[in-house]
């Protein structure tokens, strides 16, 4: 029952730490957000995106396709409180509340302990890495609750125990991990080798009582790729691909309405020394296990982390290296599993040209927080005289550190960061009805849209587009008296 109440406190405190104005900081929306809420408002109103597809399993953004977990989601709380700040980042913060409970559940499944589950989940609640993540309008937090959950799903399905349906849990892991495939793209490239790791430990587990269940979950598996591999050919799924991923010599060819050729071409002409872009994807992946990065400046975008803070507390430097000594020390496979996290998280943002990428890489925040709580509780088990001192004293530091990470979240980070969150367009829009607006420094029709609130159908009958540019999308060039120039 204590420790009921406990971990109560810790979700509690997570919900208030991120509910917390979450309308006003940061002050307004990012692109990104703007189109979720306004693609969801869309949907909310008449089952349309923007664009006029119905219900569409991707939806066509400004250079890229945001995928659909997410953005119905948001089209839910559009739908019972209509279009706000609210409706666009409340799901953010309840599916990071859901990972804040699959953490606990994964670390309990794996060192059986109660407290250090606990303790797992309220170093999470207060990491620098989750922080902004939780409460903006990031698709992220859904790919990670999903995946998360996938695993923990698939973890309980080869468990030994009697009473433990197989089958059962081996689907809907299947079913969780397609989720995650279309809440962020990150777990595309993810999902993958955990879907066969686990496949292959269920066969081992009982492999005739198991085999027919587990082909019907791989062949669900591949049927949900189709979309995506339609994208990709049939669409201008690629484009997006080119424009960050490093990848060089690849190029999807478009006709003059934009749709892309049946071919991907590889340019045996260009000078492509592969050496170096191997290497370079090396640094980048290392480039997250930086100390600058860890513990000092964090990632250098101001949206995805307070200005001056690493995506850890200093002090934790000697817990997550006692924690990677107990991983080894206590030589039993699940103890491995947050140090697998941690290892692929990086992979998907080692593969683009920005790095290190904390929201790329969201998975290893959580893979931290096991890895931290596991080094606390071997350092009690080493000074039993003094643990629960210890372990009050690390609360204590954690509590206090987080309390002034907070402080200057609530009352610097709006207005060191307002450019950055695009605020001068939430300022345009709420005064201006109409008139010519420069798109140099983002996409201003979205936001029009947004702040507007302006009707979908009577926008897809007023919109005009630029022409189809080289990643095989239009850009937005006027509607109902807005004209948006890059002049």
């Amino acid at each position: 029952m204590r420790s009921k109440v406990i971990f109560a406190f810790v979700l509690i405190l997570f919900l208030t730490t991120r509910v917390y104005r979450i309308a006003q900081i940061p002050q307004s929306l990012y692109w990104d957000e703007a189109s979720i809420g306004y693609n969801a408002f869309a949907v909310a109103t008449d089952l349309k995106d923007e664009w006029g597809e119905k219900l569409p399993l991707h939806f066509r953004a400004f250079g890229e396709f945001k995928l659909p977990v997410y953005i119905y989601t948001v089209a839910v709380f559009v739908k019972a409180i209509g279009l706000n700040e609210y409706a666009v980042r409340l799901p953010a913060v309840l599916y990071s509340l859901g990972t804040l409970i699959v953490v606990y559940l994964l670390t309990k499944k794996i060192t059986g302990g109660e407290g250090v589950a606990i303790l797992a989940s309220f170093i999470l609640s207060v990491s620098p890495w989750f922080f902004i993540f939780s409460r903006t309008g990031y698709e992220a937090t859904a790919g990670l609750f999903f995946f998360l959950l996938a695993i923990y799903l698939f973890i309980f399905g080869v468990d030994k125990k009697p009473g433990v349906n197989k089958k059962l849990l081996f689907f809907f892991g299947v079913t969780f991990l397609i989720a995650s495939i279309y809440s962020y793209t990150v777990y595309r490239l993810l999902s993958l080798p955990v879907l066969l790791f686990f496949t292959i430990l269920t066969l081992q587990k009982g492999f005739r009582k198991e085999l027919p269940v587990v082909l019907f979950s791989l062949l669900f598996f591949v049927v949900s790729l189709i979309p995506i591999v339609r994208l990709f050919i049939y669409d201008a799924g690629f484009g997006r691909a080119q424009g960050f991923a490093l990848i060089p010599g690849f190029r999807q060819v478009y006709d003059l309405a934009g749709k892309p050729r049946f071919q991907i071409t590889f340019n045996r002409t260009e000078g492509i020394n592969w050496w170096q872009n191997v290497a370079t994807m090396g640094r980048n992946y290392f480039s997250h296990f930086s100390p600058n990065f860890l513990f000092l400046s964090g990632d250098g975008n101001p949206r995805s982390q307070i200005p001056g803070h690493g995506q850890l507390y200093m002090f934790e430097i000697p817990l997550v290296l006692l924690g990677l000594f107990a991983v080894v020390k206590r030589k039993k496979i699940l103890y491995y599993l947050p140090l697998a996290l941690l290892l692929i998280a990086p992979i998907p943002a080692a593969l683009t040209k920005e790095s290190p990428h904390a929201l790329r890489a969201l998975l290893a925040a959580p893979a931290f927080a096991m890895i931290s709580a596991l080094g606390v509780y071997y350092l009690r088990e080493n000074v039993k005289k003094l643990s629960m001192i210890v372990l009050v004293v690390i609360i204590a530091a954690y509590y206090l550190f987080f309390e002034n990470y907070v402080v200057d979240f609530a009352t610097k980070y709006s207005s060191e960061t307002s450019s950055d969150w695009q605020y001068q367009y939430k300022e345009i829009f709420a005064n201006q009805k109409s008139g010519v607006v420069t798109d140099k420094y983002g996409q201003p029709y979205i936001f029009a849209l947004y702040y507007l609130k302006y009707h979908p159908s009577k926008f897809r009958e007023d919109v005009k587009y630029n022409p189809v540019e080289n990643w095989g999308f239009s850009t937005v060039k006027s509607f109902n008296g807005f004209e948006f120039t890059d002049k």
